[in-house]
């Protein structure tokens, strides 16, 4: 009996907490529970050198497309021993707007030797590093990676996350066999599972048939 009630609480607990969002969207931990997170604008490891924004709780939010999209790339990445870490999903417009107003600040280059050693902090949103209206704002799009299932560690992929420069380009030819082949298989399955994947940044992908092609939310995310 106590059991039943507890399973009863919870789950009258994540429908309530899930009307907090808009509708469509979804906490990607309700469609899989396992997920491996390492959300870098919630502290200070990105390339602003502190916590970014909108971005107030340890969650991942999708809309319910690609969030259910990204189950079945999960579920086939475990087959082969392997999963998914996510870096960034849903984006709030102010967080976007706080990239901009970062960009403008010539003498903050605090993170400039890891993130964009090569680039003067001024061009990257000229580069398509950083955009003023980011398709993460729109809820169905993510920066991920493919993880170890059993050690969680990522596998090599030839560039970190949210290097702004060439390496980081789908077609930068400076990788080896196994780091070619790693992205190929990112790529591929994201593919598969239809997401769309950026040139730019081996690590973004946006679901084709987005729900909200045209919308730019700015819903805190808590």
């Amino acid at each position: 009996m106590k059991k039943t009630m507890f399973i009863l609480i919870c789950l009258i607990f994540n429908f309530s907490f899930s009307q907090n969002l808009p509708e469509g969207f979804v906490y990607l931990s309700e469609v899989i529970p396992d997920i491996e997170s390492e959300l870098r604008y919630l502290e200070n490891h990105n390339f602003t050198g502190r916590p970014v924004p909108g971005y107030e709780s340890n969650k991942i939010i999708l809309s319910t497309p690609a969030a259910k999209a990204l189950e079945k790339v999960q579920q086939e990445l475990e087959n082969d021993g392997y999963c998914l870490k996510i870096f960034d999903a849903y984006r709030p417009q102010r967080a976007v707007d706080s990239f901009i107003a970062w960009s403008k600040k010539a003498e903050d280059t605090l993170t400039k030797s890891e993130f964009y050693p090569n680039k003067r902090k001024m061009n990257l949103f000229s580069l398509g590093y950083i955009a003023t209206k980011s398709g993460h704002s729109r809820g169905s799009t993510v920066d991920l990676t493919i993880i170890d299932a059993n050690t969680l560690e990522e596998i090599d992929m030839g560039g970190k996350f949210d290097f702004f420069g060439e390496r980081s380009h789908h077609n930068f030819e400076d990788l080896n066999k196994n780091q070619r082949q790693n992205r190929e298989y990112l790529k591929s399955i994201m593919s598969k599972y239809g997401f769309r994947h950026y040139s730019e940044e081996w690590w973004h992908y946006t679901l084709r048939n987005e729900p909200f092609p045209e919308t730019y939310f700015n819903f805190t995310i808590k």
